[in-house]
């Protein structure tokens, strides 16, 4: 007897292939048939009639590593059709170093909330090896699937010691060494791959805040060395570039390079068409053609399906990393400590000509562009900067200055600095070297919330038909699962029931909008999070378990092991 029988549903195998309509007949956490009219008798019968029947969905850029420890079942993702997710990206991952070290890495650069950090240092686990961290995960009752990658920030840190990873370039001989033997038991242990970071956003919180996080501080020879552990075993190299370094794009490229050896599997941060320069989305897909098809290499650079927006209370902020004088003020660890720089005129001098200077920005900066959500002041709300700065017959910028010195954090804002544009929008989803993905869940939580990435694809494939249906699903089931070698994303027998019932008349509706809840994993924290999935997301099964019926979430939804830890698979 089959546990569940799913009848009448068009299913969409997650190939690319065009659907069909046939039951689904699991038992014991698998697909053990798929066909028209199916007989056997069942414990559960759904009727998907008017339903489509698709693979779960598998979010490729995820920094859920502390989360998953405090909240394994990661329920904003799975409410919205998420069955796998990559872990460990940017360099960032729990698999080795002391609980401390590694929440002073994450916590600046994720702006993860000090409630989720307390929590996971109280219950943390000092697992002494890369192996011993993948049993770890194996334990944990999963939600989703986990495939994690190797962070090289902790691995250095853990090898040189905190301080020399942060000072040092070059780590003497027996610390290279060591490296390379941990990354490459790590790597034969299970891990999907190595993820390296050049990035100068992301730094330190801590004893060391300020400092930029330990992989930035490398050079060349031991991101190659890694990078050649990667190639040698076709494991995944993710690599988050310097925006503001056009050298490290030339050295991204030449470890990609497959001419006259393996090509290297790279997965490249990310490709957007950024407010502040209209034209450089035009240069991925001559880039990719270059890359790929002259050079023999293998890389997928990622993309964001929807306006890349971020909120921001008031001078606390991921886009302040880019200029010393903001990337300070996020240093501040109190109100108190801020009002002090703001009193003194060098910093303000400072702030302004920083804030001004058009040299390497990776955010637009421009007034007229960033709204006011939240003011102490009510009749600031929905205006931009500019706006409030024109009524008031002040220089925009002296205003600006002001209002972050007068009103702190009180002051929330919000700005989008990229995909704001629909058809180059649509262009980068649909080049086939591009991944969607870079959705960031479980990181930057009062800053985003791209939960629902896979989603917003098809919604915009669906109203615009840039894409077919089974294309559509296809890039985010099946085709990231291929290319990371991950034994998930397609419906067949055999496979683990990891499926969403979906219903297509509701992909019509526009994107959804992020909105602030008070999150009981911190706390009642504020957290953004994405809703209006209910609408469109009928079920969400993993491992056969119903654990989202109409945007409800089950309470079996991490308390009881359902996802897996996802190994990559061997070439075929």
């Amino acid at each position: 007897m089959l546990d569940t029988l799913i009848q009448n549903g068009l299913v969409f195998d997650g190939l690319g292939s065009a659907p069909v309509r046939a039951d689904i007949g699991i038992q014991a956490g698998q697909i053990v048939a798929i066909a028209p009219m199916l007989t056997a008798p069942a414990r559960q019968i759904v009727d998907a009639s008017g339903l489509w029947v698709t693979p779960g969905f598998i979010d490729i850029h995820t920094h859920y590593d502390l989360e998953l420890e405090i909240a394994p079942g990661l329920s904003e993702s799975v409410r919205h059709g998420v069955t796998s997710v990559v872990i460990g990206n940017c360099s960032l991952s729990i698999a080795i170093g002391k609980p401390q070290m590694l929440a002073d890495m994450f916590q600046r650069v994720e702006t993860l909330s000090h409630s989720l950090i307390a929590k996971w240092l109280q219950r943390s686990v000092d697992w002494q090896t890369p192996a011993e961290y993948l049993a770890h995960l194996q334990q944990l009752p999963l939600g989703a699937n986990v495939s994690p990658l190797f962070g090289h920030s902790a691995l250095r840190a853990e090898v040189m010691g905190l301080e020399r990873s942060l000072t040092v370039s070059q780590p003497s001989d027996s610390e290279r060494q060591r490296m390379q033997q941990i990354a490459a038991a790590a790597l034969d242990a299970g891990f999907l791959g190595i993820s390296i970071d050049m990035f100068p956003w992301h730094r330190m919180s801590g004893a060391w805040r300020g400092h930029t996080i330990p992989s930035q501080h490398a050079q060349f020879s031991e991101y190659a060395m890694l990078a050649d552990l990667c190639r040698r075993r076709d494991r995944v190299f993710q690599v988050t570039p310097n925006l503001q370094r056009l050298t490290s794009f030339f050295d991204i490229l030449r470890l990609g390079i497959g001419i006259g050896r393996r090509p290297l599997r790279l997965t490249v941060l990310s490709a957007l068409d950024a407010v502040h320069d209209r034209r450089l989305w035009r240069v991925f897909s001559p880039l990719l053609f270059l890359w790929n098809r002259l050079l023999g290499g293998n890389v997928r650079f990622q993309t964001l399906t929807e306006p890349f927006t971020i909120y921001s209370d008031g001078p606390i902020t991921p886009l302040f990393e880019e200029f010393p004088a903001g990337a300070e003020l996020n240093s501040c660890a109190s109100r108190q400590e801020r009002q002090q720089l703001w009193a003194s005129d060098r910093f303000c001098r400072q702030f302004r000509q920083q804030w001004l200077n058009d040299w390497r920005k990776s955010f637009h900066r421009r007034l007229d562009w960033m709204q006011i959500v939240r003011s102490p002041e009510p009749s600031w709300q929905g205006l931009s900067f500019a706006q409030v700065a024109q009524q008031k017959q002040q220089d925009p910028v002296a205003f600006w200055m002001q209002a972050l010195q007068t009103y702190d954090t009180d002051l929330r804002w919000v700005a989008t600095g990229a995909n704001d544009r629909l058809q180059p929008r649509l262009a980068l989803m649909r080049h086939p070297a591009i991944l969607p993905g870079f959705t960031d869940a479980g990181a930057h939580v009062r800053n985003l919330g791209y939960y629902d990435g896979a989603l917003s694809l098809l919604k915009q494939a669906v109203t615009t038909q840039f894409l077919s249906p089974e294309a559509a699903i296809h890039r985010v089931t099946g085709e990231p699962a291929a290319w990371f070698r991950l034994d998930t994303g397609v419906l067949k027998p055999g496979a683990q029931a990891d499926l969403v019932l979906l219903d297509p008349q509701a992909l019509s509706q526009p994107l959804s909008l992020p909105v602030e809840i008070a999150d009981p994993l911190l706390d009642g924290e504020p957290r953004l999070v994405k809703r209006g999935s209910e609408t469109i997301v009928q079920s969400v099964y993993i491992k056969g378990v119903r654990v989202v019926n109409r945007g409800l979430v089950s309470d079996r939804l991490g308390r009881e092991p359902l996802g897996i830890v996802l190994l990559p698979q061997p070439n075929a």
